[in-house]
């Protein structure tokens, strides 16, 4: 993934709207599921989202700021936000 952000109306406290980046990360790991990937995708953190991403996406932290999330992970986001499609 690359370059991945809620909009300035979407951050801290007051966002108007919850989980649009775990949405739009799920849709990643749907379109891994769909090309042959196993759901499987990686991505490059801020620093001080690592252990957020960590708990709130499954993803594994791999060194530097290199971030991925395996195939249970995936599977749980897609599962998550896209219940009734077919992975």
């Amino acid at each position: 993934m690359n370059l991945l952000e809620n909009a300035p109306f979407n951050r801290g406290k007051g966002k108007r709207y919850i989980g649009v980046a775990a949405n739009l990360v799920a849709y990643a790991c749907r379109l891994s599921f769909h090309q042959g990937n196993r759901g499987v995708v990686s991505f490059r953190s801020k620093t001080r989202l690592i252990e957020h991403y960590e708990k709130s996406l499954g993803a594994r932290h791999v060194g530097g700021h290199l971030m991925i999330i395996s195939e249970q992970p995936a599977l749980q986001l897609v599962d998550k936000y896209f219940p009734d499609t077919q992975k």
